[in-house]
């Protein structure tokens, strides 16, 4: 069960960590949103979630958050070899169910979709 967890060395949580990752990653974009990805200076991979107001008010904006942060827990450790992954929420990512965050989470970083 250890695997499943999202510690603090799983996630991005300094603006230069995002803003490198945003300048040197590959860039997937999917219907609500773009997918950052490079590779991870260290044995694991690590999440940031950037979700703006035009997404909605500070419920919807979390709840997006939480999901997308509840897709990578849960896949993490499928994701070889490891990467530094910033997600941005486009328009309309408020509405997605768990399902469809899970595809193009997937999607996004080439991962075989359940």
């Amino acid at each position: 069960m250890r695997a499943a967890t999202y510690p603090k060395a799983a996630r991005l949580r300094r603006r230069p960590e995002f803003l490198a990752i945003q300048r040197d990653g590959q860039r997937r974009h999917t219907p609500h949103l773009v997918v950052i990805r490079r590779a991870a200076p260290g044995p694991g991979s690590r999440l940031g979630v950037t979700v703006s107001k035009r997404i909605g008010n500070a419920v919807v904006r979390n709840r997006v958050k939480r999901l997308l942060r509840e897709v990578f827990r849960l896949r993490h450790v499928d994701i070889h070899p490891p990467l530094d992954v910033v997600v941005i929420a486009k328009p309309g990512a408020g509405t997605l169910s768990y399902a469809q965050a899970a595809t193009e989470f997937a999607r996004g970083l080439d991962l075989k979709v359940d």
